[in-house]
């Protein structure tokens, strides 16, 4: 099962200067808890985000240059070449950034959406959801509190 895993705001925001335009520790927890023991894939601006690879994760970098190498990941040049790597892994998980889950909606049989509960000045975006192809099975809000400054919803969609 291909999962794409995101937060996004109201308007699909997902982030500006190749970083989250909101900071929500239970949602770090929640993709910790949930994409921990599987592949991951992803985009090389997204990966040259995190100051260091992801414990417990194999790290799959699709990029265009194909002179790229980075040590503590597997680099491929296509989705069908990520998913190849992750065959054997029973739920690869996509992880952004705007590109690669545009390209990794056709691939996906699950959405984990975290909808962050803003609108916020962004760069790039997680793409619409077509209503006609994804059903919403599962709901969870969870508000503004003293550790997260907005309120925000898990969504998780399967495709029909």
């Amino acid at each position: 099962m291909i999962t794409m895993i995101a937060a996004a705001g109201k308007n699909n925001e997902l982030g500006k200067n190749n970083d989250l335009v909101w900071h929500l520790p239970d949602d770090f927890k929640r993709f910790k808890q949930l994409t921990s023991g599987h592949h991951i894939i992803m985009g090389r601006k997204t990966f040259e985000t995190f100051p260091k690879p992801l414990p417990n994760r194999v790290h799959i970098i699709i990029t265009r240059n194909k002179d790229y190498h980075m040590g503590g990941a597997i680099v491929v040049h296509s989705m069908d070449e990520a998913l190849l790597v992750a065959k054997d892994d029973d739920q690869p998980f996509i992880i952004g950034g705007g590109e690669i889950y545009q390209i990794g909606l056709s691939y996906s049989h699950k959405i984990e959406l975290t909808r962050v509960d803003g609108a916020f000045e962004a760069d790039t975006y997680f793409p619409e959801i077509p209503k006609n192809d994804w059903e919403l099975s599962e709901q969870e809000f969870h508000p503004a509190d003293d550790r997260h400054a907005f309120a925000f919803s898990y969504e998780t969609y399967y495709r029909k």
